[in-house]
């Protein structure tokens, strides 16, 4: 799994981001961060990773990692404990109003849209956890499985790794797009 960010730079932008203390988030200058998302304290975002209107990236008790080519999308809440960080890594896809708190996510994943993963979950790469899904606390997802239901059921190997590679290539260009043609209207 791939969450270090290859040339990080300090954030300096018009999105709210906000220092913790002494820690202060780092965004790889290709990333995309929509001015509406919040981002503090301990949080890294790789590479082409995007982060949409409404979503809260906040490391303030533990940290949290992107990892390259993620997208978080709107109204996502990612949060961390004391003693469990959130680490997502790279091509993974966090649909709407998901909530991730002291997970683990490898690469290639998708979390579906409304879904909470909960504290020390592993999802393992190529792996789906569908939409309204609740993973929780301690649960493994193995490669290239699909979680569903309240609380999720696990049904493995039945993933195909390339079912949702089109979403994150969708949200690559996106983000491209709104670096070029976002304006704000006052």
């Amino acid at each position: 799994m791939c969450v270090t960010n290859a040339h990080p730079t300090r954030f300096d932008s018009p999105v709210p981001v906000y220092a913790y203390g002494e820690f202060e988030p780092v965004v790889h200058p290709d990333a995309f961060v929509h001015p509406d998302a919040v981002l503090i304290g301990r949080v890294w975002v790789g590479a082409r990773s995007s982060i949409w209107p409404g979503a809260v990236l906040r490391g303030d008790a533990g940290e949290i990692r992107i990892g390259e080519e993620t997208s978080i999308q709107d109204g996502s809440v990612l949060h961390c404990t004391t003693s469990l960080n959130t680490i997502i890594g790279s091509r993974c896809v966090v649909g709407h109003i998901a909530h991730l708190e002291g997970a683990t996510v490898e690469d290639d994943v998708l979390i579906g849209s409304g879904s909470v993963v909960l504290h020390r979950a592993y999802i393992h790469q190529g792996s789906i956890v569908a939409a309204g899904a609740v993973v929780r606390d301690d649960t493994v997802v193995p490669p290239r499985s699909l979680a569903l239901g309240v609380p999720a059921i696990i049904k493995e190997g039945v993933v195909d790794p390339e079912s949702f590679r089109w979403n994150v290539e969708m949200y690559i260009q996106n983000a491209l797009n709104y670096k070029s043609k976002l304006r704000r209207l006052d």
